[in-house]
């Protein structure tokens, strides 16, 4: 497990009590660095949207909790927010929420000269994911797939 698998793994375990607490779901825990800074990144959802106290309360009672256990040596910056609209779709339980919805799929390399790709999701299994758009249902290979968002449609 690397560094940053092991920061996300260890802050989720102590993010689950938190938003429990504060009638929220963990959708996402990521550690990047952007630039010169690092940031520690919480996503959390709930069915009817989260809003800036749920946030608030979040973040100020992970903070707390991560200045107890101090296990990240690194300088960085705490954000807690929704995952919003376009919400990139990374676990699989990410992918069963969305089954019917609309989605964006970019591609490591181009199929066709095209490397974007949007329709219906319909499925999705450890090896693929299929979807159907104007021409019919397409499948790609999950090893292939650089990012699945949920498609913003206005």
């Amino acid at each position: 497990m690397s560094k940053r698998e092991d920061y996300e793994a260890r802050t989720e375990k102590l993010l689950d009590p938190i938003a429990s607490a504060n009638g929220v779901e963990i959708y996402d825990v990521e550690y990047v660095k952007e630039g010169s800074e690092f940031y520690l990144r919480a996503y959390i959802d709930k069915p009817d949207g989260v809003n800036i106290q749920d946030c608030e309360n979040v973040s100020r009672a992970l903070s707390e909790a991560l200045d107890r256990e101090d296990f990240i040596p690194d300088a960085y910056i705490l954000e807690v927010s929704s995952p919003g609209l376009g919400r990139i779709l990374k676990k699989d339980k990410h992918l069963a929420k969305s089954i019917g919805q609309d989605v964006e799929i970019k591609l490591f390399k181009p199929v066709d000269k095209v490397k974007e790709f949007s329709g219906r999701l319909e499925r999705f299994d450890d090896v693929s994911v299929t979807i159907t758009d104007e021409s019919g249902e397409r499948n790609f290979e999950r090893s292939h797939i650089a990012l699945i968002r949920l498609a913003l449609d206005f």
